[in-house]
């Protein structure tokens, strides 16, 4: 008994008497009103109905109302200080605070509801966190919520990894990765708020390893195989003349027997090299360690490895644009012109379409009025049969043109046809010609090959009717 007066003399009298002042009211008004806005859109979220596509809804309900119910808390002990301090300062503290009596049922269920909205109110900031962190990491927030994102977030729709979280590949596991990105993701908001974040944005370094994320879902030892790769390719002239060219490619993997072949055995794990550029283009200089053992330095310049991190080749270092791989604009108009639009009856098309694709805008709205009015005007003034006749190919056409400019080119972050470098291949990029260049030599004579039929065989190269496709049944 003696505990509990003590306990009402020395905690709770203090507490209720400088609770009473209007900055821990409108704390315990803030709270309690964000409370109930939070469990009603957790109620409504748990029936479906919360619009949960909506990014900025999901700030509102998930940061902004957390961060209210905080702040409303916090507002309750700085009202209690304040009013304490100026009591103190006018000699106005009383020697005995006002009595408490449990014994009034009205100042007992009083205490009653304090304990029982604390618990709430753990509960609450406990979920809140949880939601927070949990939002913070979905796809939605990482590209929708961010303006700098768009690009990432306009070619991930389009990827095979369109269902993949992005904390899945920007997040190594472990304690460790989720305070490295938390961190790094602070900064990256202050380089927002601040406007000083680079254009265009780069992974570079930032990406966690390939052991640490890609082989959750993929097997490195897989044995793929052959694989074959068939492009379709149109020319400049009238017609736009249609060829193909179809590779035979051995990307190989770990057979039956445990022996390494192919593209993905000769690079699995023993590859070291240096960088000389943020974006891994330039590699002057490589290690590969022997099956014995040994080590084989292979330099471009006849030099040891250039200053810098040394790396050890995986999966990354070749699929870079996983999930966000942009194309060029020949690679893009020849996919959409394969697929049917735009259509190849229409007189140079592919020329045209190319140059108005590669001309500079200001901005995306500008490019798909130019993109439109370029194309019409060119078939109103060169050919007017063509746009007396076949108007809606046209307008389809262009419609295609502007989409392909708007999935690939952003002028506000400074990209452009080419700015993502995809290192798969080395047609359109240096990708594996930055280490099979015929130059990078060791001291004892070897070279890092560029034979071409180690990594494929070209079956066609720009042929009408292949042959070959005829023979597999392939339209």
């Amino acid at each position: 008994m003696a505990d509990l007066d003590n306990f009402k003399k020395n905690w709770l009298r203090p507490f209720f008497f400088y609770g009473n002042n209007r900055i821990s009211l409108v704390g315990g008004a803030i709270t309690s009103a964000s409370a109930l806005v939070l469990i009603g859109f957790w109620i409504v979220d748990v029936l479906g109905r919360s619009g949960s596509d909506n990014p900025y809804l999901g700030i509102i309900i998930d940061v902004c109302l957390p961060g209210l119910f905080i702040f409303g808390l916090l507002l309750i002990p700085i009202g209690m200080w304040l009013r304490q301090r100026r009591l103190r300062k006018t000699g106005a503290v009383p020697v005995t605070y006002p009595n408490i009596d449990l014994r009034d049922p009205a100042f007992r269920h009083g205490i009653e509801f304090v304990v029982i909205a604390t618990f709430i109110n753990f509960v609450i900031v406990g979920t809140a966190t949880y939601r927070g962190v949990a939002y913070m990491d979905t796809p939605s927030f990482c590209g929708q919520t961010c303006h700098v994102m768009e690009p990432e977030w306009t070619q991930y729709h389009v990827s095979s990894h369109t269902d993949v979280p992005c904390t899945s590949c920007h997040i190594a596991p472990g304690i460790a990765g989720f305070v490295h990105a938390k961190v790094n993701g602070t900064k990256q908001l202050a380089m927002v708020a601040f406007h000083d974040y680079p254009t265009p944005i780069m992974a570079g370094d930032k990406i966690p390893a390939a052991n640490l994320t890609c082989l959750n879902c993929h097997n490195p030892n897989a044995q793929i195989g052959d694989k074959l790769l068939v492009e379709t390719h149109f020319g400049d002239d009238e017609t736009s003349s249609m060829t193909k060219t179809i590779a035979l490619l051995h990307i190989g993997g770990r057979d039956t027997f445990g022996n390494l072949n192919g593209i993905h055995g000769a690079h699995m794990s023993h590859i070291g090299y240096v960088p000389t550029d943020g974006t891994r283009q330039t590699i002057p200089w490589v290690a590969k360690t022997n099956a014995d053992g040994s080590i084989t330095e292979f330099s471009a310049d006849g030099k040891g490895p250039p200053p810098g991190q040394r790396h050890v080749m995986d999966c990354i270092d070749c699929h870079n644009r996983a999930a966000h791989s942009f194309d060029t604009a020949e690679q893009a108009l020849n996919k959409h012109m394969a697929a049917g639009s735009p259509s190849a009856s229409l007189p140079f098309i592919h020329k045209q379409g190319l140059a108005l694709l590669k001309a500079d805008y200001p901005s995306a709205a500008d490019a798909n009025t130019a993109i439109t009015a370029g194309l019409e005007n060119f078939y109103k003034t060169q050919y007017p049969a063509v746009w007396n006749g076949q108007r809606a190919q046209i307008d389809q056409a262009a419609k295609v043109l502007a989409g392909i400019y708007g999935k690939n080119v952003f002028p506000f972050m400074k990209i452009t046809w080419g700015a993502h470098p995809n290192n798969i291949g080395h047609n359109d990029y240096p990708g594996c010609f930055r280490c099979h260049d015929g130059s990078h030599n060791a001291k004892d004579g070897k070279t890092i090959t560029n034979d071409c039929t180690t990594c494929h065989n070209l079956v066609a190269v720009d042929e009408a009717k292949p042959k070959q496709l005829s023979d597999l049944g392939i339209q």
